[in-house]
């Protein structure tokens, strides 16, 4: 991904509103699942990591984006956006 692209990526995603949040029992198999199964609906993925977690928000994005087959675009704190484009119909057009 080119910096153009994650720089459009992220001006859509400022928009989002977060759609999963990691809590203090951190990233378990459900919630992995779970947006896993979110890539079906939509291609950008805004996840907010509550303060009661103790891991670090990188580490989760990374670990994320390696279970489920996306791409980070950016980590800010305690949020993480997350890309997957659709193989069949993809709605956002990169640059």
């Amino acid at each position: 991904m080119t910096s153009k692209q994650r720089a459009y990526l992220k001006s859509l995603a400022s928009s989002l509103d977060p759609v999963f949040q990691v809590g203090k029992s951190s990233l378990t198999p459900q919630v992995t699942e779970a947006i896993g199964e979110a890539f079906n609906t939509r291609e950008l993925i805004k996840v907010a990591v509550l303060k009661n977690c103790m891991d670090d928000p990188g580490e989760i994005a990374e670990m994320v984006a390696q279970r489920t087959h996306s791409q980070v675009v950016q980590v800010i704190g305690k949020k993480i956006v997350l890309y997957k484009p659709d193989k069949d119909n993809p709605k956002i057009q990169l640059p």
